[in-house]
């Protein structure tokens, strides 16, 4: 299908940009995105939006079952239906029946058993989408219902529920002396729920056959070249057969796209001849993409008499769902911060990732540092409870520096100014009293909570949270871009997806910076451009974005050499300010636009951050590229007669290297720090036997505007690290992870409750009268 083709347009075509005289220029400004007009309007164009001549509509049938037996399957009333152009199943898989981000183990159909509660089973292509809703469920499928394995403490002794066995990866971590033993010691046991992504909207996307019998897929996809080449090898092609067109991501916190819901229309594409498209409800979306890991974690802390820590004993047990997906990263990074941003001289952690028959866990931003945040902290509180400390002050005296060793033998070599980030949260200044007797909307449970002004108690509590940038374990980093510029004009090529994080707010300043340019496109991705990689971990802004940075100094040098050398210096002489250039001593001085006078220059780069190794077989090695560290403090009001919490306040320190974009920064800190709300709060994902109740929205209860509370960005702590483009640092993910440990301090204040689960619900938020 050509770009022609296609009747909606893609983003960087949704909205003129702004002219350039009204816009800020260059890194450190606040330049505003280039979509964001036609995203507040309406009219930016997402997957669902897609239309092709001929069109044909795809539906999904999955199983009802968490763990059955596949008798037979019969597709024969729904062949015969009017309007059905093509059914699928199995058995018309041409090439790689199974696919997975890490681990390659899940069927594009099930065939023999069915694993989860939503496993594909067949797809259909009919002419209208009721038809094809209507022909899936005309499929008959004969179940010998199996009982499921719900409990992943179960999974170790249970049959094995895929063949490659249960056990997906076990991580024995040893750290210093196994006999080390503290004054104080204090246990705990906790466990985190399942969380969905809930993308704005779900996954969506058009398939097209080609004529020279490939097929182009046209997809809100966060990783088009992993995604083009899973497909390639499932319908038996060649990778350049398949060419993945990125539409609009509408946000993406997790894998934005699951390949189980693209993985079927190609293959519908290609048998039909037709375009087909796929939009998925919000129910299928549910069943679908994966989760955030439940986990179970056990805790044990040893201190001396000064609350200086001793020994760290932990076990953590990640549900990884029916599948492996990313679960071997998730547990590398929680066994890796089971100790969180503290010295610990002796750690002695188990780590196991399991399959179950639950909905596959995977790839949700934070994973893993967040399940263990909350647990480390949980227990600070404890520690600081026993020893009868303030909790601020005990964490200080425990808090990593650059230099301090990691429990996985990793040296901290970035800036890590965590005492400063905690300090700076403790020091601000706490919320005054309000009067919820005379304001009943802000009483825990709102207006319409029942609560009574009488029994509402303020808590505050602490936080520290960090994260690893970029892949880990020998994960190679890389990424490729070009910087044209053609009449005065500069665009920028890379295959870096803009999923919400700024990537394309922040090449377009990168070129500014570099060029003294004042208009920049960014080009649509497609898979005809060279690799970025996945959107994640804020790769694109190091990787990509080092990427362009590179490609701009090398068409820097383009413009500039011809100058220099016509004035008999060198280039390094001439700088390029405000859009102008002019030399060291004042001699030169002209404008970009007169150098740039007829001229077509170009240069294509890479950028690929120092190499990282796997974990050894005693959770040893330099495996992180980079850290980076936030501090919460939370502040909470706790009804704790009824158990309700409302979140007054967070006040947030960010260890952020150097801020590009301040509004951007502060948005991207502002809603990490929401996600974490509903991850404390509200966000649970039930499944009862392996079944998803209430896939919906409605069911799956996301904060609302009015579940935010007062965010205060204390303070941004630009301390530059060396080995990073810029300096910069990760910003989405460590609030995300922070806050849930944060809120859940703040009610243990407030309530004198342990608190050991999360979301954190009402019985535990209550205090019974003596």
């Amino acid at each position: 299908m050509s770009n022609e083709a296609a009747t909606a347009t893609t983003p960087a075509e949704a909205a003129p940009a702004p002219a350039p005289e009204e816009l800020p220029h260059g890194l450190g400004a606040s330049l505003p995105p280039s979509d964001a007009r036609a995203k507040t309007e309406g009219t930016f164009p997402y997957a669902a939006d897609l239309w092709a001549e001929g069109l044909l509509w795809a539906a999904v049938l999955r199983s009802p079952h968490p763990h059955a037996r596949i008798v037979s399957i019969d597709t024969s009333h729904a062949r015969e239906m009017p309007g059905v152009h093509a059914v699928i199943t199995h058995e018309d898989v041409p090439g790689t029946p199974r696919y997975g981000r890490g681990t390659a183990d899940r069927p594009v159909f099930a065939s023999e058993v069915v694993r989860h509660h939503g496993e594909p089973i067949a797809a259909v292509a009919a002419d209208h989408p009721d038809t094809a809703r209507m022909a899936a469920a005309a499929i008959t499928v004969e179940y010998e219902v199996l009982d499921p394995v719900t409990d992943p403490e179960r999974a170790f002794e249970a049959e094995p529920l895929h063949p490659d066995g249960n056990l997906i990866r076990h991580i024995p971590l040893r750290h210093g002396d196994p006999d080390a033993i503290g004054e104080v010691v204090v246990e705990g046991l906790y466990r985190i729920g399942r969380q969905d992504p809930a993308p704005i909207g779900a996954e969506a996307g058009l398939a097209v056959p080609r004529p020279d019998g490939g097929v182009e897929l046209y997809l809100a996809s966060t990783d088009p070249h992993t995604d083009r080449n899973t497909a390639a090898a499932c319908y038996g092609l060649t990778p350049d057969q398949v060419k993945v067109v990125v539409t609009g991501v509408p946000g993406a916190t997790a894998d934005r796209e699951d390949q189980g819901f693209q993985l079927p229309l190609g293959l519908l594409a290609l048998r039909t001849g037709c375009p087909v498209k796929l939009a998925a409800t919000r129910e299928e979306s549910f069943l679908g993409h994966v989760h955030r890991h439940p986990t179970l974690l056990r805790y044990r802390h040893h201190a001396d008499a000064e609350g200086r820590l001793v020994k760290v004993e932990a076990q953590i047990l990640l549900d990884a769902g029916a599948y492996a997906d990313t679960s071997s990263d998730a547990l590398a990074a929680a066994v890796s911060f089971a100790c969180g941003p503290y010295v610990v001289p002796n750690a002695f952690i188990e780590g196991w990732a399991v399959r179950t028959n639950n909905p596959p866990s995977g790839h949700v931003r934070g994973e893993g540092a967040m399940q263990v945040c909350a647990a480390y902290e949980a227990q600070m509180d404890k520690l600081a409870k026993k020893l009868g400390e303030d909790p601020a002050e005990l964490r200080l005296r425990n808090v990593l520096a650059t230099g301090d060793v990691l429990p996985i033998g990793q040296t901290v070599t970035c800036p890590a100014p965590v005492a400063e980030l905690l300090q700076a949260v403790r020091d601000f200044p706490l919320p005054e009293p309000q009067d919820a007797a005379e304001e009943d909307w802000l009483l825990p449970g709102g207006p319409e909570g029942a609560g009574e002004a009488d029994a509402v108690r303020r808590g505050v509590g602490y936080g520290v949270g960090m994260v690893h940038m970029l892949g880990a374990e020998g994960s190679d980093e890389v990424s490729t871009a070009t910087v044209k510029v053609h009449d005065g004009v500069a665009t920028v090529l890379c295959a870096a997806v803009e999923s919400g994080q700024g990537f394309t707010t922040l090449a377009r300043q990168i070129v500014q910076e570099t060029l003294g340019i004042d208009e920049v496109h960014v080009a649509p991705v497609d898979t005809d451009q060279p690799p970025a990689g996945a959107g994640c971990r804020s790769r694109h802004t190091w990787v990509s974005g080092g990427a362009v940075e590179r490609a701009a100094k090398m068409v820097r040098t383009q413009l500039l050499q011809p100058l220099a050398h016509q004035f008999g210096m060198s280039a390094e002489l001439l700088q390029i300010t405000d859009g102008k250039i002019t030399s060291y001593d004042g001699v030169l001085s002209t404008t970009v636009t007169e150098a740039l006078a007829d001229k077509e220059l170009w240069a294509t780069a890479q950028c690929r951050p120092h190499p990282t190794e796997p974990l050894n077989d005693a959770g040893q090695g330099d495996a992180f590229v980079g850290l980076a560290f936030c501090a919460i403090r939370a502040v909470v009001d706790v009804d704790v007669e009824l158990g309700s919490v409302r979140v007054v306040e967070l006040a947030v320190a960010q260890d952020v290297g150097r801020v590009l974009n301040p509004a951007q920064l502060a948005a991207r800190i502002e809603a990490g720090v929401t996600q974490g709300v509903g991850i404390a709060l509200t966000e649970n994902l039930r499944t009862p036997r392996g079944l998803v109740r209430h896939p919906d929205l409605t069911g799956y209860a996301l904060p609302t505007a009015l579940d935010v509370p007062d965010i205060r960005i204390v303070k941004l702590v630009e301390e530059r690290d060396v080995v990073a483009p810029f300096g910069a640092k990760s910003v989405s993910a460590v609030p995300v992870v922070t806050s849930p440990a944060a809120i859940a301090s703040a009610v243990r204040a407030a309530t004198g409750r342990p608190v050991n689960r999360l979301p954190i619900r009402p019985q535990a938020a209550v205090v019974t009268a003596q």
